[in-house]
């Protein structure tokens, strides 16, 4: 059928709305009626041919006693669905009174087979059947989807010399009406759109990312598809008809299985009847959702693994209640998001509860086929958080770090600001595959795809361009060639990670012992029951002798040894309070020791805080405590040159020679900035430039105070 024809009968149907409902709904709820009615016209019509057989075989399975009657009533009606009901829609244009219609109608939609009754719960259609009985609407809008105008059948309508009046529908015609009645609607509702439905423009870009790297590897076979957030299953159906495209190119035989996951209960459905009236009965019993299907707390498919993976997971929602429902982050065991990474067993994939959408993407890392020629390849849009959020060691970074260091991650793709319909931010194709081609692997290739695009005439939304086939086949061919340009920067794998590692200082103190500071302390000591403590400063300040600051490593050693003299037990509590009255830090002290390495047990490594020093007279090595008010952070590229102790060497320790590292804060993080790889430094201007303008400012400010003060002269 002809473009022009299917335009028709899309206006044609959507004008049923403005006709029927105009009064009765608002505009952006006219949807929850039109599109329920599409499908059930559409299979209605389907099912008329084979309406007897059907009947006749529910009562022959009736009355034999069989409960299982699926596979029986869908043979009988030739399609994956079925109605049992006695009645058809046309059965239904005539009743006479409303009460009966509803009671009717409401039997004809309990007849239909599960996979529908799945659709019609979804679409919550029953809830709209008392509203338009009671305005005495349900009649009219039956009567307009059965008008003779159009033909919403597989098969023909003739007229009576046999020729067409109007042209059957096949499946994928009956599809892109609906499809295109969808899209009117999420335009109608465009705060809402970019949240299940992705621009076709975008979907079509993904799916050839995926598709074109592997065109001449593709074999006849089976091939399955998969969507973790797939909406009204757009991306399923186009990447669908990408491949057997490309399969048909290269004069191959391919069948694919269509699976997703979706948990809005209204686009789930969508994207069901969709399948559903495009002849797809399996695929559409492949794609499951709902609310009480999310799929991070509810994996549809624990064991399946897919070729194809494409999805525009949600981002920035929080995902805290899919959290708790998987027994909080400490408790999480689901394989998808604690791996096995390096020497790690448990390495948490796990992201901060208020943006999941790294989590779909570790999701379908988890479906990825390990064992065959070709293996997986995925395409996700993500916004640019996904590049760069999370520290080193929390979950995004360590997302980031599993797939690169895994060599996954083959390219990512800076799409056009205002590309999507709810939202002008920066988005990002992630494109991946465990099969890269010899020439990737260890690479990574970033595209700035960022000026590739057709302005809109009209925005839809916030979406105000497109990008067109031109600009599609322009990322293509940039992603094909593999090599450096203004769009296209290639990187090893290391270049965007990164060691955290925490620098750490000494702690510094002297000791007060001044007379006005040890009454105030005996006088706390007192006040917490703890003369002997009191008792025992005073003789250590005996036995210091002199001077009113000392320092503190001395002076604890000399405490210690009253201590044991007099018996009193030495305590960390003890100690603690000593410092808090009796210490004060001082940059030039020395520093507070922590711990005595015995002679022979630990060789001096300042840079990991193993130190030189003299102890009783004797040299040893020791550990000194850390000042974390001087405690601070650095990052460290994979790549630096020398590693860590070049860089410590060369940028910290001659500004603080008494920095160490402490080995036990090392963590490998993993980011990506666009905007360093891809920024352009705006030329400085030449001052012959500056000098005119200068000149012409003076000129314009000398005329006006010339007028200001001729003004005032006049006056």
């Amino acid at each position: 059928m002809e473009q022009g024809q299917l335009n028709w009968i899309t206006n044609f149907i959507w004008g049923i709305a403005d006709d029927v409902l105009r009064d009765l709904y608002v505009r952006g709820k006219y949807r929850d009626v039109i599109l329920p009615m599409t499908v059930l016209r559409r299979l209605d019509a389907e099912l008329e041919a084979t309406k007897r057989e059907v009947l006749e075989m529910k009562s022959s399975l009736d009355a034999a006693g069989i409960v299982n009657q699926e596979v029986a009533l869908r043979q009988s009606a030739r399609q994956a669905f079925y109605n049992t009901s006695k009645y058809t829609l046309r059965d239904l244009r005539n009743r006479a009174s409303q009460q009966q219609l509803r009671a009717d109608f409401e039997d004809y939609l309990d007849g239909f087979s599960t996979n529908v009754q799945d659709i019609l719960e979804n679409f919550e259609f029953r809830n709209q059947i008392p509203r338009l009985s009671k305005a005495d609407a349900l009649g009219t809008l039956i009567e307009k989807f059965l008008d003779p105008v159009i033909n919403l059948s597989h098969n023909p309508v003739l007229n009576g010399d046999g020729s067409v009046k109007h042209p059957g529908l096949d499946n994928h015609a009956m599809g892109t009406i609906f499809e295109e009645l969808v899209r009117r609607f999420n335009e109608e509702n465009n705060e809402e759109a970019g949240e299940h439905w992705t621009p076709r423009d975008a979907v079509k870009l993904m799916a050839k990312l995926i598709f074109l790297p592997m065109a001449d590897d593709i074999e006849s076979g089976t091939y399955l598809l998969y969507d973790g957030a797939c909406g009204t299953g757009g991306m399923l159906t186009v990447a669908e008809e990408t491949l057997k495209e490309l399969a048909e190119a290269h004069d191959k035989q391919v069948s694919t299985y269509l699976y997703g996951q979706e948990i809005n209960a209204e686009t789930y459905a969508i994207a069901k009847a969709d399948l559903l009236l495009k002849g797809e009965g399996e695929a559409a019993d492949n794609i499951v959702g709902g609310p009480e299907h999310s799929t991070l707390s509810n994996d549809a498919f624990p064991s399946r693994e897919f070729d194809f993976m494409l999805s525009n997971p949600p981002y920035g929602k929080s995902w805290k209640s899919d959290l708790e429902r998987m027994g909080g982050k400490s408790d999480i065991k689901d394989p998808r998001f604690i791996t096995e990474h390096k020497s790690d067993a448990e390495y948490s994939l796990i992201t901060r509860s208020n943006d999941g959408q790294m989590m779909f993407l570790a999701n379908m890392l988890s479906k990825m086929k390990h064992n065959t020629p070709l293996g997986s390849r995925i395409a996700e849009v993500h916004n640019g958080s996904s590049l760069f959020t999370g520290d080193a060691g929390q979950g995004e970074s360590n997302i980031r770090r599993w797939i690169i260091e895994s060599d996954w991650l083959e390219a990512i793709v800076a799409l056009p600001l205002n590309m999507f319909y709810n939202t002008g931010i920066a988005t990002y194709i992630w494109v991946l595959s465990n099969r890269k081609p010899e020439h990737r692997k260890g690479k990574v290739q970033l595209i700035d795809a960022t000026k590739w695009f057709k302005p809109l005439r009209k925005n839809l939304g916030k979406k105000n361009c497109e990008l067109s086939e031109e600009d599609i086949q322009k990322v293509c061919d940039t992603f094909l060639a593999f090599s450096e340009s203004e769009e296209s920067k290639i990187f090893p794998n290391q270049a965007f990670g990164y060691w955290k590692v925490t620098v750490e200082r000494p702690l510094r103190l002297q000791v007060n012992l001044s007379d006005e500071v040890c009454a105030a302390f005996r006088k706390a000591c007192e006040g917490a029951g703890d003369e002997q403590l009191a008792d025992v400063i005073d003789k250590a300040r005996v036995a210091l002798e002199e001077g009113t600051y000392r320092d503190y490593n001395t002076f604890l050693t000399e405490l210690k040894k009253i201590a044991v003299k007099v018996g009193v037990k030495f305590t960390a509590k003890r100690e603690k309070f000593i410092r808090s009255v009796l210490a004060q830090q001082d940059e030039s002290a020395e520093p507070v020791i922590k711990k005595v390495y015995k002679p022979g047990k630990a060789e001096a490594n300042p840079l990991n805080g193993l130190f030189e020093a003299s102890v009783d007279g004797k040299a040893c090595v020791v550990e000194y405590e850390t000042d974390t008010g001087l405690r601070d952070t650095e990052q460290i590229p994979l790549l630096e040159e020398g590693g860590i102790e070049a860089f410590i060497q060369r940028e910290v320790l001659p500004h603080a020679a008494d920095a160490w590292v402490d080995e036990n804060s090392i963590k490998i993080g993993y980011e990506i900035s666009f905007t360093r790889y891809f920024y352009k430094p705006q030329p400085l201007r030449e001052l012959s430039e500056i000098r005119a303008d200068i000149v012409a400012l003076e000129n314009a400010n000398k005329g006006l105070l010339e007028e200001i003060i001729g003004g005032i002269g006049a006056v």
